[in-house]
């Protein structure tokens, strides 16, 4: 399933101007009615306040460790607060026992929407990483996985897709309610890809083939494709269940283990994935889900002795502390997916109506907080004050607000800290000597919101233009010649996607083949088919993850030559 087209056909129902109407939970859309109303009202108040937030009907029941099959405490102990419940009970009038139960480290949790506590969630530690690479060793070396014979592999991840189709509300709603996405957005485009690319990754488990090849005298030589053995993996907070499908899927159809550490931000909705795949027949010790901050339980993935791969997806920073770490170890082979910069080129002959919606999805699509954003938009002279009057009139009419109401496309922020960093970078930016079209504050006076912002005129060297912002901050230039456009584009340190907008095969031809970046979109935008490959050029990492290359990071290849005594043939 292609994300834009799931994202274009539920912009398309929001300009409807309909919204859920239900006496039932909002998230129960098994029982709602569709009732017409006037959006103005949402619109009108972009400058003014978020409505009361809605309460999700969803019961946070997962927050530990998930290690060798089973939920467990943190190994580590935090504050007395944290760390001990005290029950009282009476044996009789006279006799009251205290009774203080151990728990381990936790950390809070927080909804971007309401800058409150969801929940506490165990945090992992050098000792708990320990304890899962032990687990997924063990699972590994002893257990039945690598065995199994490939089929019953993909039997059991067409189970597990199966059950995210059944489990679908409730991964949303933990995806939204974590990131601040929207709940249409995770119900509807992300929780059916993840499916899909398990299913996808199933399909392949049965077909990951060695070969037989010549040699020069009586040798027999067979290439064999063998699992790699303890994949550890980090995935970040923008897209939690997608990053977690992209890394487990191939990893676990081409008969590996693993210890995944969840991003401190979006803890939540992976345990729910992790539970249900044991639930479709994972054995113990496969699969273990360690919640945690980078600089204790990534840092011990990274360097960790004992982990035979290292996948990570997050920022191109801590990508290079990552691959030093892995180097500095055991030299396990790396795969990243890191940040970018990502031009969007709209030539003089394009749509400019379909342009500037195209666009603006690209750049303000999930809050902005996409790697492969179109963060800096490139638009031919000729159409470029047309297009800013309409891409700023798009912005303005951009709703704004809890995730969790039908019509909303911005949710907040997923963090305090990442929401600081927008509001620095648009002050940047005009400190800079950018041209403000819209926004640049936050959204109401609760929550992590940002008004939709764009600049004009900007110019390369700006920083708004060189580093990556991860927000709705939408940057836009004009250029004049093909050339021109072309060493603009690649004058970056990314390398990681490109949009081309053009109804000119030559100009499209042109533009695909010069961009030095892994993925170019043409007329298009953000389309994460599972076929398809994706990753970087330059510092936006190396490797590739979905379709047939993501197998290739989790497999090792072994020549076995054998002699031949008198051969028929050779």
């Amino acid at each position: 399933m292609a994300m834009l087209r799931a994202a274009t056909r539920l912009s398309r129902a929001f300009r409807t101007n309909s919204i859920f109407e239900s006496h039932a939970s909002p998230l129960s859309l098994s029982s709602v009615t569709v009732k017409r109303l006037d959006l103005r009202c949402l619109l009108s108040t972009a400058a003014e306040a978020v409505a009361e937030p809605i309460k999700p009907d969803i019961s946070i029941s997962l927050t530990k460790l998930l290690i060798d099959g089973k939920f467990v405490d943190a190994a580590s102990g935090g504050p007395l607060s944290d760390n001990f419940s005290i029950s009282l009970s009476l044996a009789d009038s006279h006799v009251c026992e205290l009774e203080r139960v151990f728990r381990g480290k936790t950390f809070p949790t927080i909804d971007p929407r309401t800058e409150e506590i969801i929940a506490h969630v165990a945090e992992g530690d050098v000792e708990d990483v320990n304890r899962a690479v032990k687990a997924a060793r063990r699972a590994f070396d002893k257990g039945p996985w690598p065995k199994m014979t490939p089929y019953e592999r993909s039997k059991i991840l067409l189970r597990f897709a199966d059950l995210i189709d059944k489990h679908s509300d409730e991964l949303a709603t933990l995806e939204s309610l974590d990131s601040g996405k929207t709940y249409q957005q995770s119900r509807y485009a992300e929780i059916p890809t993840m499916a899909r690319l398990f299913r996808y990754y199933a399909g392949w488990a049965d077909k990951i083939h060695g070969l037989t090849v010549p040699a020069d005298g009586p040798h027999s030589v067979q290439i064999l494709h063998e699992p790699i053995g303890v994949a550890g993996q980090i995935i970040p907070w923008n897209f939690p269940l997608l990053m977690f499908s992209w890394k487990v899927g191939p990893a676990l159809a081409c008969g590996n283990t693993i210890v995944l550490k969840t991003a401190e931000q979006t803890p939540l909705s992976a345990l729910l994935a992790g539970k249900l795949l044991y639930e479709a027949g994972l054995p113990e010790g496969v699969l273990n889900i360690i919640s945690g901050y980078g600089h204790t339980a990534g840092a011990a993935i990274s360097s960790h002795m004992d982990i035979d791969k290292l996948a990570f997806t997050g920022s191109t920073e801590v990508g290079k502390i990552v691959s030093q770490a892995a180097a500095a170890s055991n030299l396990k082979p790396v795969t990243l997916e890191l940040g970018g910069k990502s031009p969007f080129i709209i030539a003089e002959d394009a749509n400019i109506d379909h342009a500037v919606e195209v666009a603006h999805f690209a750049l303000f699509f999930n809050q902005g907080q996409c790697c492969c954003a179109g963060s800096r938009t490139f638009v031919h002279e000729s159409i470029y004050d047309e297009f800013l009057e309409k891409a700023k009139a798009r912005a303005l009419k951009r709703v704004v607000g809890d995730p969790f109401q039908n019509g909303v496309e911005q949710g907040p922020q997923v963090s305090d800290e990442q929401f600081d960093k927008v509001l620095g970078y648009i002050k940047i930016g005009q400190e800079e000597g950018a041209r403000l079209l819209t926004g640049g504050d936050r959204f109401g006076q609760k929550g992590y919101y940002i008004k939709p912002t764009i600049f004009a005129d900007v110019q390369d060297g700006m920083r708004i233009s060189r580093e990556e912002i991860f927000g709705p901050v939408q940057a836009i230039t004009k250029y004049k010649t093909l050339s021109e456009v072309i060493q603009r584009a690649n004058d970056t340190t990314y390398g990681l996607a490109a949009g081309v907008f053009s109804k000119n095969i030559d100009t499209v031809n042109t533009l695909s083949r010069a961009l030095r970046v892994g993925t170019v979109w043409v007329n298009c935008y953000d389309v994460f088919d599972a076929a398809i490959p994706f990753g970087g050029y330059k510092m936006s990492g190396h490797g590739r993850e979905k379709g047939i290359y993501s197998l290739n990071n989790y497999l090792q290849v072994k020549a076995v030559v054998t002699s031949i005594k008198d051969p028929a043939w050779l």
